[in-house]
């Protein structure tokens, strides 16, 4: 099984895929976490070129979407592909829609060429099951009590457009994108998260 998390940042990604992991691996489940970008030699150096970069380094939105897209190829052949092939649970802190709503929905892109350009990439690979947490940007932003980095300082409009675009791809994918109430405490949040996961891993049996 593959599981992705996404959402605004300040949603408490972090923390509720640290809870996931743990349930899952009590269940005796051989877990793979991951970040994309990351994960991989090559994706922790884009990672730092996206993410940590200073002014001095422009970055438009298509070599954006396209270092984005270098940086997940590599994870799926190098960390997620293998995993699956060996029945192992794959847990990932964003995936391909990520960038279908920064680049796209956010950033301005033609939505459809970022699909195409992700076709490509992942090669297939896609998660069982997104889980995508939502909450009201104002809300999220008190959460974040560290320096923000460069996807994050992009402003308040920047993240409203997110926050419409995760909930616009999920009204198109019910099935596979599921929005989860992130203003509610953190047990809430997770046990709805397992009992989600709970379901397409017995029907996956």
């Amino acid at each position: 099984m593959f599981f992705s998390f996404d959402g605004i940042d300040g949603v408490g990604k972090t923390t509720q895929m640290e809870l996931f992991c743990q349930w899952l691996r009590a269940k005796g489940l051989d877990v793979v976490e991951c970040r994309d970008p990351g994960s991989t030699p090559l994706g922790e150096r884009v990672r730092e070129i996206l993410l940590h970069s200073d002014g001095d380094t422009p970055i438009g939105r298509r070599a954006e979407m396209l270092l984005y897209m270098a940086a997940r190829a590599q994870l799926v052949d190098e960390v997620i592909r293998p995993a699956l092939s060996a029945s192992k649970v794959i847990v990932s802190d964003r995936y391909l829609l990520a960038n279908v709503v920064y680049q796209g929905h956010a950033g301005g892109l033609d939505l459809e060429a970022i699909r195409q350009v992700g076709a490509v990439t992942v090669d297939q690979v896609m998660p069982d099951a997104v889980f995508v947490l939502d909450m009201d940007p104002a809300a999220a932003d008190e959460r974040m009590q560290r320096s923000l980095d460069r996807m994050e300082r992009q402003g308040d409009d920047f993240r409203e457009r997110l926050r419409r675009g995760f909930l616009a791809e999920a009204a198109c994918q019910p099935g596979e994108i599921h929005v989860i109430d992130a203003a509610r405490d953190v047990d809430s949040v997770q046990q709805e998260i397992r009992q989600i996961a709970a379901g397409l891993m017995s029907g996956n049996c």
